[in-house]
């Protein structure tokens, strides 16, 4: 496999017009290639982000167009696009999946993984955020070998849950995705602190694509695209505003920093011995 890699994060806000963020992948897709980059990665919702089921739902009904849309783009420009996500309509549950595909240069889907984890919380301001109201989760993690190296897809609210990120790393994975729409409130004190925390975890790169600023209904996004190389050193990251990241990694550091730190190999099965101290003691 080859060991330098160089990788493209688009970072914008995705309307509520799936033909506009269309035509901002397709001009991203245009800049990494003048960028000399191999990869090409979206964020959440890339080409739908609303804050009312009508306009995520009516996008879901496009899935398949969009599918096309960004295969043509992968095709034409001779990149791997990682979709970071899209509503995907599943009429046996009446309900949509939020669903990362991944496109070869040849526009093929070469993955697909449905976001694992729902988005069902009560933010600090109060407001209200129930994904499983509307989507459904998937069932199954996904490792997928490149011509690279394996990457372990993944999609924003999973970065919460390490034992995912510990799977991916443990089934081979040297990069972890976690494309994202982190909210305002929560991603100047989470997101960056747990993306190093799954790097250095599992001595692997994080590439974090995200959305930024605000999209339909007032949904707004922190942005902030990050490329995190295996001890947790930031590499390269975006502010708030829309662009561009590019960035060349060696995956060589992968082998390298788990031989020196091998803690993948010393994971150990344990069962949990409860006690319980509230008891008095009979003497």
């Amino acid at each position: 496999m080859t060991d330098s890699l160089t990788v493209a994060l688009g970072q914008y806000a995705p309307a509520s017009n799936v033909d506009a963020n269309l035509a901002t992948v397709a001009a991203l897709a245009a800049d990494a290639v003048r960028g000399g980059a191999h990869w090409l990665l979206l964020p959440e919702y890339a080409s739908c982000l609303d804050g009312r089921r009508s306009a995520m739902l009516e996008a879901a009904h496009q899935a398949e167009r969009v599918q096309r849309e960004i295969a043509r783009v992968a095709e034409q420009s001779g990149l791997w696009v990682f979709l970071g996500s899209h509503a995907a309509y599943d009429a046996s549950v009446e309900k949509m999946a939020n669903r990362s595909l991944v496109f070869d240069p040849r526009g093929q889907v070469r993955a697909a993984y449905d976001k694992l984890h729902m988005f069902d919380v009560t933010l600090a301001d109060g407001t209200q955020i129930q994904e499983s109201r509307h989507y459904r989760p998937g069932n199954q993690a996904v490792v997928l070998t490149t011509p690279w190296c394996k990457v372990g897809l993944s999609v924003c609210y999973d970065l919460r849950f390490p034992h995912l990120y510990r799977a991916l790393s443990q089934a081979g994975a040297e990069i972890l995705l976690v494309p994202a729409a982190f909210t305002r409130q929560t991603g100047p004190g989470h997101w960056r602190t747990l993306l190093q925390a799954r790097a250095v975890e599992n001595r692997a790169f994080v590439l974090a694509a995200a959305s930024c600023g605000e999209s339909g209904n007032g949904r707004t996004s922190h942005g902030h695209s990050l490329v995190i190389d295996p001890d947790g050193v930031v590499l390269a990251e975006l502010d708030g505003e829309p662009g561009l990241l590019i960035q060349s990694i060696s995956l060589g550091d992968v082998a390298k920093r788990r031989q020196q730190l091998p803690s993948l190999q010393h994971d150990r099965p344990f069962d949990i011995e409860s006690h319980d101290a509230t008891q008095e003691v009979e003497s």
